[in-house]
């Protein structure tokens, strides 16, 4: 199982649209709102023998809404 952030960056006034969508899609195990550069965040499982960068590219990247999208791969939970 891999486990990945993707910091998401939306377009003005879209953030809970967005949220609201990747809620609806049940392909994120945790959304939060965040300040920053980004102001989503949020957390996916991902079986081993798919490619996270066709995953963030076909099932993400293409919600409305979306501007930019900065994917994060973890190694190990401490």
């Amino acid at each position: 199982m891999q486990t990945f952030f993707v910091q998401i960056k939306c377009q003005l006034g879209k953030t809970y649209a967005v949220a609201t969508a990747l809620a609806d899609a049940e392909i994120a195990s945790e959304i939060y709102s965040t300040a920053g550069d980004f102001d989503i965040l949020a957390k996916f499982h991902l079986d081993d023998a798919h490619d996270i960068g066709h995953f963030v590219g076909e099932k993400v990247q293409v919600l409305p809404g979306i501007q930019d999208t900065r994917t994060v791969i973890t190694f190990k939970a401490f």
